[in-house]
């Protein structure tokens, strides 16, 4: 498995349940998350990652329309399998040190992204992290693994 990655696009919405705009660079602070997010907080769920490489599963499954925060994740990333990662795994990203918190997640009824692309993949391959150590990330960011918890 791949121990480094990079960061293709990082996103974010000011609601929740909608897709992400992607913007160049965001400030992930300490404790919370991704400044300006709305799925930033006090809480293990700060920050989540998806990769292209999930997102080119749906293309191939003829789901038109798909591109970056489309999935409502904060970090779309390349060349890490995230979610075969475990809880507790280090990342570095960016300025940013992350800890994985949660793998996959139920999607909440009503969800705009199942309902406009039929069905989401962030309840099997999206992650969640906690900023441990806040900083910048940008477009180009390398990603990588410090400390795999398997």
């Amino acid at each position: 498995m791949a121990k480094k990655g990079k960061v293709v696009a990082v996103n974010i919405s000011e609601k929740k349940g909608v897709p992400k705009k992607s913007i160049e660079e965001g400030f992930f602070k300490e404790g919370h998350g991704l400044v300006g997010d709305a799925h930033a907080g006090k809480w293990h769920r700060q920050v989540s990652l998806l990769g292209v490489e999930s997102v080119e599963k749906m293309k191939k499954l003829g789901i038109k329309g798909l591109c970056s925060g489309k999935f409502a994740e904060n970090l779309t990333t390349e060349g890490i399998y995230l979610h075969e990662l475990s809880v507790g795994t280090k990342l570095k990203i960016g300025e940013t040190i992350q800890e994985i918190s949660q793998i996959g997640k139920e999607c909440h009824s009503g969800c705009a992204i199942a309902k406009e692309v039929g069905k989401c993949i962030m309840p099997k391959e999206g992650i969640f992290t906690r900023v441990i150590k806040g900083g910048k990330i940008k477009v180009g960011d390398t990603i990588e693994v410090l400390e795999d918890k398997k």
